[in-house]
């Protein structure tokens, strides 16, 4: 979908946010307020922490991305003209839901079923632990990762997922013999968590995400994912309440 074309759809998310007391037109862009990239708004709120998916280039077919994106437009046209925000954030989990549920399907080649990969991309996760952010929960799966991560002081979500993806993507390329191809699809998904109780909703997504792909009987068996014993982080600075 042309980023450029209206999208009533988008307009209709973002009335509802600013309703919610989110703001639209804040004075660092990067660090709080809503954004479109594409066709979803990305809600920013400093000092939040997030729950972030970023997938492999192939991994979800354009057309397959069409077909979910009308369905939550259309879903959010039907909306009563006085629905509260909770019931356009549930349209936006089912959206989620049906990517996910097509993403666990293994589509596209999975190049992070690759052992080297996969080590690769988790030690990249975990490097700027206790410099650049607090990383929560973390799984990389054979064509998407997902993560939690409080952005540190100084540093923005998109400056963060922007390092960690080029640097991923250069590395991979590198071990797949491949030059200048794209290895991550351009736009990540992040939703921004309001609360501890979704927080701990994610967090068990997250590790359970392997066992209901059934790559694995239980978390703790999934070397690249947080769940796994042999990853000890070190200690980082207390994250902010």
């Amino acid at each position: 979908m042309n980023p450029d074309e209206p999208n009533p759809g988008l307009e209709r998310v973002k009335f509802q946010l600013r309703a919610d007391g989110v703001p639209d037109q804040p004075p660092n862009p990067l660090r709080s307020g809503i954004h479109s990239r594409g066709y979803l708004p990305h809600v920013k709120r400093e000092g939040a922490s997030y729950f972030v998916t970023f997938r492999l280039a192939d991994s979800l077919p354009k057309e397959v991305l069409l077909r979910f994106e009308r369905e939550h437009a259309e879903a959010l046209r039907r909306l009563p003209a006085k629905a509260n925000g909770d019931q356009a954030e549930e349209i936006h989990r089912e959206l989620r839901r049906n990517i996910e549920r097509y993403l666990d399907q293994g589509a596209g080649e999975c190049h992070l079923r690759r052992l080297d990969i996969a080590d690769m991309v988790a030690g990249a996760l975990r490097h700027f632990h206790g410099q650049q952010y607090l990383l929560d929960d973390w799984v990389v799966m054979p064509n998407h990762v997902h993560l939690i991560l409080w952005p540190m002081p100084n540093f923005t979500l998109s400056e963060i997922l922007q390092s960690r993806k080029r640097h991923t993507a250069r590395q991979a390329n590198l071990i797949l013999g491949r030059t200048g191809e794209t290895f991550w699809q351009r736009e990540s998904y992040d939703h921004w968590i309001r609360n501890d109780a979704e927080k701990s909703r994610i967090r068990r997504y997250i590790r359970m995400n392997p066992v209901n792909a059934r790559l694995c009987k239980t978390p703790e068996d999934r070397k690249w994912s947080s769940a796994w014993p042999g990853w000890k982080p070190p200690a980082p600075p207390a994250q902010p309440s």
